[in-house]
């Protein structure tokens, strides 16, 4: 599949999941085809309730929403399987406005904690400074900016996103597995995104996944 494929809609039959928040509803498609590792562990740990209940711990507008950890520090959660798992990156799933991707503390670490990027195109600001900086962002960040194809730098420029987070333009084994993509309840998302947040980008009021589930989408 083409990069930009999960910009597509749901089709009649299809597994998708529902994060019910506190502010409302994200219907989000999974690909299982391309991190079926890391849809498994989200399935699971939605089928278990591991979420309900649970906070946007770290919120950053014009980035993304964090949730997952039960402790709601940042530093909790696990994986169905009690231990870090492997990253599975796909050149053509990208950090683009909307994608559900793993949080890690680096390389094979991901355990349950996700985030929903926020960034929207004018977020984002084109490919400018990636290309005035890109010997930084490959030292500093392992982002490889030459690496990236046209057709990924044009999807960024319209809709917005975080391309440094893609692993597979990184040469330092890192970045987030994305595995997800919000068809509904963007709005919900930029919503929780602009809520008022301390100093540790958390927010000053809760904002709650009270329960999520697995469905099978119907045109």
């Amino acid at each position: 599949k083409a990069a930009g494929y999960q910009l597509e809609p749901p089709t009649a039959g299809e597994e998708i999941a529902v994060l019910h928040t506190s502010m409302g509803d994200i219907r989000i498609r999974l690909f299982p085809e391309a991190a079926p590792k890391t849809v498994e562990n989200f399935k699971g740990l939605i089928q278990k309730g591991y979420y309900d209940g649970i906070t946007f711990h770290r919120v950053i507008n014009d980035f993304m929403i964090q949730g997952g950890d039960p402790t709601g520090t940042g530093r909790g959660g696990e994986s169905i399987w009690g231990e870090e798992f492997e990253d599975e990156f796909n050149k053509n799933l990208l950090n683009l406005r909307g994608a559900l991707s793993m949080a890690n503390a680096g390389s094979n670490t991901n355990g349950s904690q996700f985030f929903i990027v926020q960034a929207d195109a004018d977020a984002f600001n084109g490919w400018d400074e990636y290309e005035t900086y890109k010997a930084a962002y490959k030292a500093q960040m392992g982002y490889d900016v030459d690496a990236v194809p046209q057709e990924v730098r044009d999807l960024y420029t319209k809709y917005g996103g975080a391309a440094y987070l893609d692993g597979s333009y990184r040469v330092d084994n890192a970045g987030h597995t994305v595995f997800g993509q919000v068809f509904d309840g963007m709005d919900v998302v930029d919503a929780i995104a602009a809520v008022s947040v301390d100093s540790n980008d958390k927010p000053i009021e809760d904002v709650t996944i009270d329960s999520a589930e697995i469905l099978t989408y119907e045109e």
